[in-house]
């Protein structure tokens, strides 16, 4: 059996293939999901979906959303998602930095959650690009 995953931004749908298993970033932790799987309702933070075909991890990053489970069927809606085929390791942990030194630069609170917002994505962008390199 298998898992029907639709992916869907606010301008495409990203990502509508049928997977063995599925890790997702959820709000409170990693969810693993597999067939039979109960039925839920979660929320999604920035991070890094997996998604099993063929014995193999592919990785997704989400810019959050939400996932509903039910009935081998998983529809995820985010803010935003980037498919990941090549990514550069070291591009990747450069952005990083550059993410830490303008949080440290920021004064305002504004500035503040921006440069957070920034960070978490740039270490999604690692966490996939070590999913690839490995």
């Amino acid at each position: 059996m298998t898992l029907n995953i639709r992916v869907i931004a606010p301008d495409k749908i990203v990502w509508d293939a049928k997977a063995e298993e599925i890790i997702l970033p959820s709000s409170t932790g990693q969810l693993g999901i597999l067939t039979g799987h109960i039925p839920i309702l979660t929320a999604l933070d920035i991070g890094v979906m997996r998604v099993k075909i063929s014995k193999e991890w592919k990785p997704i990053i989400l810019l959050g959303g939400f996932a509903e489970v039910k009935n081998d069927n998983i529809t995820i809606l985010v803010n935003g998602a980037e498919e990941v085929e090549n990514i550069n390791l070291d591009d990747v942990k450069d952005k990083l930095n550059d993410a830490t030194k303008l949080l440290d630069k920021a004064q305002t609170s504004k500035e503040k959650i921006e440069a957070t917002q920034i960070i978490r994505k740039a270490k999604a962008r690692l966490q996939a690009a070590t999913i690839i390199n490995n």
